[in-house]
């Protein structure tokens, strides 16, 4: 799981930003967009040409690049395409929360990314209260990232931005994985899914 997980985090979030980062120092900042965005999806071509499905996270970095790329070159504005994160963490921090009015929340659509789960496995009632307060979580994670970056994006020079963001909200987001590996563990240990210490 922490191998998946790792390999999810790296692949859609990691090397979009030190690609982003580097072209951004080298070439400039409409080279380095549309730099990352290739590397998505290059990223999601080479799953599918190797027989591998995408990861939910990649697709959804795919997506959320793409309409922010879109918006920004329509607009012919870098800043426009900066200021979309904060918009887009809110929309997803509220679709978290709004989830969980449904009987699957997203944690629990995405759960299968991560650990091979089947429709029996995913009915327990444990598990499906570790899906309920994971997406507490995850949201609580996007209004987090939605702050900083706003705080940022309006007292910080570009480059700065960039680097501070870019550190800052993966080092939340790692955390925050950490926090659901763990969770799921005790979770997993005490439904029977993994051997105890």
């Amino acid at each position: 799981m922490i191998r998946r997980v790792g390999l999810a985090l790296l692949i859609a979030c990691a090397i979009p930003f030190a690609i982003f980062y580097t072209t951004l120092q080298v070439a400039g900042v409409w080279v380095a967009i549309f730099a990352a965005l290739g590397w998505a999806y290059g990223a999601i071509a080479w799953r599918w040409l190797t027989g591998r499905r995408p990861s939910g996270l990649l697709i959804l970095t795919a997506t959320v690049m793409t309409g922010r790329t879109v918006i920004a070159t329509a607009a012919d504005s870098t800043f426009l395409y900066f200021l979309q994160p904060v918009i887009t963490d809110g929309i997803v921090a509220t679709t978290f929360l709004l989830s969980l009015a449904t009987t699957r929340p997203i944690v629990a659509r995405l759960a299968g990314d991560f650990y091979p789960m089947d429709h029996e496995l995913s009915l327990r009632p444990a598990i499906q209260r570790l899906f309920r307060r994971l997406t507490v979580l995850w949201a609580v994670l996007g209004l987090a990232k939605a702050t900083i970056t706003l705080w940022l994006l309006e007292t910080q020079t570009l480059h700065t931005f960039v680097l501070v963001k870019g550190i800052s909200v993966l080092t939340l987001t790692t955390l925050t994985i950490a926090a659901t590996i763990g969770a799921a563990a005790v979770v997993g240990r005490k439904e029977g899914l993994l051997a105890s210490a």
